[in-house]
Order: structure tokens, then sequence, then C-alpha cells
């Protein structure tokens, strides 16, 4: 595999909770993490889409299979900053994500309906997406900040916390900035526990300590649904 392509399958739980039970929650369980790689980042993530909006409609829609392309940086890039072009499928649960790296002017280029800047099989089954929904565009873009950890011991169980969500469907450039009307209040955050199979027991319950519980919390889809709300109070 090239060095600059990526595979993730994974389960992905998603809680909403307070900054008081993410407090409570990592004083209960702070020896048993390290924090990742990432530690503190701010990320962006630029939604692509069809006019229609069908990817994300689709996705709010489907029961069992859900399917987003998004190009990701980490803090606001510039042309020769690495960001990823992703594809990122849900079946039955299971979160497979493919990504490739390159650079955010490689990416445009690619987006306007350039060349595939790398060779790969992740980056024919996005060349495949793209034809098959018609080139899609960029459509919104999500900021947060987030903090990440994982377990010791157990690499492949991550925790992160993401705060200050905010979107906009406007100056849809990674480059200009990741500001954006607020999602949520500041208060509350989305939590996401990621594992390859099994949640320890001894986090099963701390979150039960902390009344954490998991409930379905889509970035670009709750954007999506105030963006289409605040066009129907325009239009009334």
């Amino acid at each position: 595999m090239a060095k600059d392509t990526f595979i993730f399958k994974r389960l992905e739980k998603k809680y909403p909770v307070s900054t008081a039970q993410k407090e409570k929650l990592l004083t209960m369980i702070e020896d048993k993490l390290v924090p990742d790689e990432y530690g503190k980042s701010t990320v962006c993530s630029l939604y692509l889409d069809t006019p229609t909006h069908l990817l994300i409609r689709n996705s709010i829609e489907a029961k069992c299979y859900k399917e987003k392309l998004r190009l990701r940086s980490y803090g606001v890039p510039n042309g020769d900053t690495k960001v990823f072009l992703e594809i990122k499928k849900k079946f039955q649960g299971v979160v497979y994500k493919r990504r490739v790296s390159m650079t955010l002017d490689e990416a445009k280029a690619y987006i306007d309906g350039g060349e595939s800047p790398i060779k790969s099989q992740i980056m024919s089954e996005i060349d495949y997406a793209m034809r098959f929904y018609g080139q899609p565009k960029p459509s919104i873009l999500i900021a947060y900040e987030r903090e990440a950890f994982y377990v010791k011991g157990l690499p492949n169980v991550r925790l992160t916390f993401d705060s200050g969500i905010r979107y906009r469907n406007e100056d849809l450039f990674l480059e200009k900035g990741n500001h954006g009307e607020m999602l949520l209040p500041d208060d509350r955050l989305i939590l996401e526990i990621k594992t390859d199979g099994a949640m320890p027991l001894w986090l099963s319950a701390a979150l039960g300590k902390c009344k954490i519980l998991p409930s379905s919390f889509s970035k670009c889809g709750n954007a999506y649904a105030v963006i289409m709300k605040n066009k129907i109070k325009v239009a009334n």
C-alpha cells in the first residue's frame, strides 16, 4: 500500500456530553488514557455533495448504509499543506474509512475535475465515487476543536472530545479559515469512542456513573438540517 493511503475499519459510538460530564469522566479514567499523537487539534472537514445534496440526504435517511466524501485538514492549510481526501462508509454500524494524503493544491485541482494525483486502490475507489455522483463539489464546511486519547495497552480504543462545533456553507475553502456558525451551545461536546471490537468493561462502567448515554449525531447532517431550516425561514 502507498504510504500516503490509509484504511480504517472500526465501530464508532457518539455521546453528547456536557463539559461537566467530560471533566468527571476524565477524572475517573485519566490513569488509563494516553494523549493521541495529534493531542489537541482543530479539525476542518469540507464535505462534497451534489447540487441536490444527495449524499447528505442519503446519509440522513439511510438505515443500514451511509457514504460521505470529504476533504480534511488539521488546522488551516495553505496550498502546500498535506490534507486528506476521504471516503467514509458506514454499514450496519461498522465504519469503513479510506483516505489518501496529498497537498491542498492537488486536492483542489482534482475536485475541480483534474487527474488523480495518486495512483492507488483507495484513490480508484474515490475516483469511482466521484464519477458515480457526478463530480460532487464543496457543500458544507465543518470545524471543531478535538482532544484525543487512546487507552494504555489498547491503541485501537480511542476517545475523542469535539467542542466548538461550527459550520458554514459559504466561502467553502479550507484555506479561508475555520470560522462558522456554532452548531451546539458552548457547554456541549460530542464524545466519540472508536474501537475494533468490544468496549472495555471499566469504560462502560465509567460512562454509566457519569450518566453518559449514546445518541446518534452527525455533524454534517445537523448542519444541513439547520441550513435547510434557515432557507425555509427566509423563503417565508
